[in-house]
């Protein structure tokens, strides 16, 4: 638990598939042979790679919705289908035979000291669906002692914040705090419903991605300028696709770090975990 009574305010949005998890989940394309067309399953990390790639790799029959049809609350699993994906990515490193995506220890050191974030995904999963995923993460990562100092870092920015919790249970501030957070599919019709606006379908996420940063951000502010809180504010960006990278650094730099120029943004390009180096980028207020 950190003893500084006025600590920096440190906020997080994180992308979830090979930032986070490893997920099971295959998008579903087609690639040209010799012979023709074919189909081509693929994971999240190898679409990230070829995705620019359309003279190789087409979506089934044009459709993005059939190749991402994985990637949403429907189909025979409904939305139970990311709870289910989650778990089973997270079964092997419970039992110490993998390790998680790159930002995996980020998130769960994120928890752990109460620090509010959100989670934004290019799947078109509502924000309940993925909430119950991050209660599973919580529920089956974080150990008690762990789950007992989340509880005693969001009372201390309760306090912080104004706030009497002295007789609110411990369940009930772990709710309070998840409700504070946000679980945005930005390819989902729930989120363009809530900013009034076509972000595009899954395949090309990096518009629905910078309005949920945008969203986020906004929220942050709102919530931070009603209760006159004065502190430092860092707000970080991790994800593993190198254009998502490329177009919340490019938006950041151009609109958000001109507009909350008190706030210091940092992105995390978690494209390649083996080369630590450059990657991480550093944006300042102007």
């Amino acid at each position: 638990m950190e003893k500084d009574e006025s600590p920096r305010l440190k906020y997080y949005m994180f992308d979830w598939d090979d930032n986070i998890l490893h997920m099971p989940t295959q998008i579903h394309l087609e690639r040209k042979t010799d012979e023709g067309w074919k189909a081509h399953d693929v994971s999240t990390a190898e679409f990230a790679r070829i995705r620019k790639d359309t003279e190789q790799y087409r979506p089934v029959d044009g459709d993005w919705d059939r190749a991402f049809s994985d990637f949403y609350d429907v189909g025979e699993r409904g939305d139970n289908i990311f709870l289910e994906h989650t778990a089973a990515a997270l079964k092997p490193i419970i039992e110490g035979q993998k390790e998680g995506a790159p930002s995996f220890h980020r998130f769960r050191k994120a928890l752990i000291k109460g620090r509010l974030f959100a989670i934004v995904t290019a799947r078109a999963h509502g924000s309940r669906s993925i909430r119950r995923a991050v209660e599973y993460y919580i529920d089956r990562v974080l150990t008690p002692v762990e789950r007992k100092e989340m509880v005693r870092n969001i009372r201390r920015y309760s306090d912080l914040f104004g706030e009497d919790v002295s007789a609110v249970s411990d369940e009930e501030m772990i709710s309070r705090y998840l409700d504070l957070n946000r679980y945005r599919g930005v390819s989902s019709p729930e989120f363009q419903e809530l900013i009034g606006r076509d972000t595009g379908d899954s395949g090309r996420p990096e518009f629905g991605k910078q309005m949920a940063v945008r969203e986020f951000v906004q929220h942050i502010v709102q919530l931070i300028r009603s209760r006159g809180v004065e502190a430092p504010i860092s707000m970080g960006f991790s994800d593993d696709d190198p254009h998502n990278v490329e177009a919340i650094e490019d938006y950041l730099e151009e609109e958000l770090a001109k507009e909350f120029p008190d706030i210091k943004f940092v992105v995390y390009d978690t494209s390649n975990p083996g080369n630590p180096e450059n990657r991480k980028v550093v944006i300042r207020g102007k």
